[in-house]
């Protein structure tokens, strides 16, 4: 059964930092697009970063514009976990993080920023809240 459960969501303050976990079951992620996405209250859903499948750009990441660097993906292929390392975190961060795959969908595509819905897999979520 193919599952992705994300974690490491919890309360920080202004300009902390937080790494968030994507850890997939029944696939090997290397070859898959993984991307991150986050849907605040009264918004839909938001494309953060993508990581490429290994048989395609080997690798590659891309990351939101509006992120301005301060969130980074990565892969851990033993693991088969991706991470989304976020530094200087802001209250208007707030928000539910998804991790999601799609069997067919890459990230050079640009679907993960501009249409999420593309991916058919999703994780449950977890909560960052960003306050003082």
């Amino acid at each position: 059964q193919v599952q992705l459960v994300e974690s490491g969501g919890s309360l920080v303050e202004p300009g902390g930092s937080l790494t968030l976990s994507c850890v997939a079951s029944g696939f090997t992620l290397n070859h898959y697009a993984i991307g991150w996405f986050r849907q605040a209250p009264g918004k839909g859903p938001e494309g953060l970063s993508c990581i490429s499948s290994i048989n395609d750009t080997v690798g590659r990441t891309y990351t939101a514009p509006s992120i301005n660097g301060r969130f980074t993906i990565s892969r851990d292929s033993a693991k088969n976990t991706v991470y989304l390392q976020m530094n200087s975190l802001k209250p208007e961060d707030t928000a539910v993080y998804y991790c999601a795959t799609d069997w067919i969908t890459a990230c050079y595509s640009g679907n993960w920023y501009s249409d999420p819905a593309t991916f058919t897999s999703w994780g449950q979520g977890t909560q960052v809240t960003v306050s003082s």
